[in-house]
């Protein structure tokens, strides 16, 4: 039976491939990137749990400042998803030396990216609690917790960009075990930190997790990675505009859409604020506890990516129509199985995630609501992914701001008075079913558009 990298070799020499090794090939890459999700949502539920033992104030001031650190740090990631996109095309194409120029050009710019965000956010920490509606002991905690998470952005942006390249390049195990990593220290370091320094704490452990195993991606992506290695590849860092301006073609509108979409994320935090110090809370781990369904879909969403885009890079539209499919339905059928565990255990999740019984009834009620969502979040989730591997991101990020500031931002607006934090979330809800139907419709469109082309 034919291993991954075997498999990949076949895809990029232009053999045939039989429905069995079509689906041995993404669930060969789907898993590990699955699994690599699930580290950083068992993360995400460490440091929650913890800091909801120190009551609601100290989620709620986590919860505060979410949606801006959600902003900065997607924005740098999508400058690197072009790069890694390129990559993956490159190496589809069997153009392992080009795919290097990539990787040197994507080093050089996402750093000095990461350089501009880390200065900006530093220079607006203090200020931000307050614009974004905190009040008494939130404030304090929640300015404390951005700093330092504003200091570690290049860092992270330089673990996110290795991890990325290697899953261009077909390795999901190493972006895996980083993961596993990370996570693993954060709760050693939490269990240090917390106790002493309370929120403050979880963001240095969280740091300081992500500097180590940054480095060690950072370390096998230039030393030992077969197709992207650097040591004994020696080249120059001199811009080449040619590059950048490609990468700049699929990552621009992706950024641009991240910057908007989480414009919308910080009008639901202003919506969600009045409500109270409960309602934040339940509203952010509430978040966390849904990361469990779509996480798992972001790891399907990169073996997309990467299937996708040397698929594209080979020339094989018949494995682009083939694999566009087989992700999307593996990504339905995780993500509503785990939408069904978490409507059920809903109640006790909540009691485990915080100690408050106000946050919990409040929370369970929203993750109940949003579990209905789950099989067409996972579509739009997947179906994106397959477009960034082709290179078409830009009608994409439209559709997807559109959903979010056309359905969602209006009926969480108008609910949030009459229904509470329950009429934000159903409003989530009804867009995301929304948003999974259009993308599903236009994927359809876009394959049945190359197939004629043909």
């Amino acid at each position: 039976m034919r291993g991954k990298n075997q498999l990949l070799e076949q895809l990029r020499d232009g053999g045939e491939m039989s429905r069995g090794e079509k689906v041995r090939l993404v669930a060969l890459l789907s898993v590990p990137a699955m699994l690599g999700q699930l580290s950083s949502i068992v993360m995400q539920y460490i440091d929650a749990m913890m800091v909801g033992k120190l009551g609601a104030s100290a989620s709620a001031s986590i919860g505060l400042v979410s949606t801006t650190t959600w902003l900065f740090g997607g924005l740098t990631v999508s400058v690197g998803t072009g790069f890694s996109v390129l990559v993956a095309q490159r190496i589809g194409a069997k153009e392992n030396e080009r795919a290097r120029d990539i990787l040197r050009q994507s080093l050089l710019l996402c750093f000095c990216f990461a350089m501009l965000v880390c200065l900006f956010c530093v220079a607006i920490h203090g200020a931000l609690p307050e614009w974004l509606g905190g009040t008494g002991n939130v404030v304090s905690q929640a300015r404390s917790y951005f700093l330092i998470w504003a200091l570690t952005v290049p860092v992270m942006q330089m673990l996110h960009l290795s991890n990325s390249m290697l899953r261009a390049s077909g390795n999901m195990t190493v972006p895996m075990f980083s993961g596993a990593l990370m996570c693993a220290l954060d709760v050693v370091f939490n269990i240090f930190f917390i106790p002493r320094w309370g929120v403050t704490g979880a963001a240095l452990a969280t740091s300081l997790s992500g500097t180590v195993c940054a480095a060690a991606s950072l370390v096998y992506l230039l030393c030992f990675s077969c197709e992207l290695k650097l040591l004994s590849h020696p080249g120059h860092l001199r811009p080449e505009w040619g590059i950048i301006r490609d990468a700049l073609k699929i990552g621009l509108p992706m950024a641009v859409e991240h910057i908007v979409f989480c414009g919308a994320q910080i009008v639901s935090t202003v919506i969600v604020a009045p409500l109270g110090t409960v309602a934040i809370a339940a509203n952010t781990i509430g978040i966390t506890v849904e990361s469990l369904c779509y996480m798992p879909g972001y790891g399907i969403g990169d073996a997309a990516t990467t299937l996708i885009g040397q698929s594209v890079g080979a020339k094989r539209h018949d494995l682009v129509r083939s694999f566009s499919w087989l992700t999307v339905f593996l990504g339905i059928a995780v993500m509503s199985a785990l939408g069904a565990v978490m409507y059920v255990f809903a109640p006790q999740i909540m009691a485990v995630m915080n100690i408050d019984t106000a946050v919990q009834s409040v929370g369970t009620v929203a993750l109940r609501i949003e579990a209905y969502a789950e099989p067409m979040y996972a579509a739009s989730i997947v179906v994106y992914g397959v477009f960034v591997g082709m290179g078409d991101t830009l009608v994409p990020c439209i559709m997807n701001l559109c959903s979010i500031w056309m359905v969602r931002i209006p009926l969480a607006w108008m609910l949030a008075s009459s229904m509470g934090l329950a009429g934000v979330w159903l409003a989530m809800a009804i867009e995301l079913c929304v948003r999974g139907i259009i993308f599903l419709v236009r994927l359809a469109m876009k394959i049945r558009v190359n197939r004629s082309r043909r």
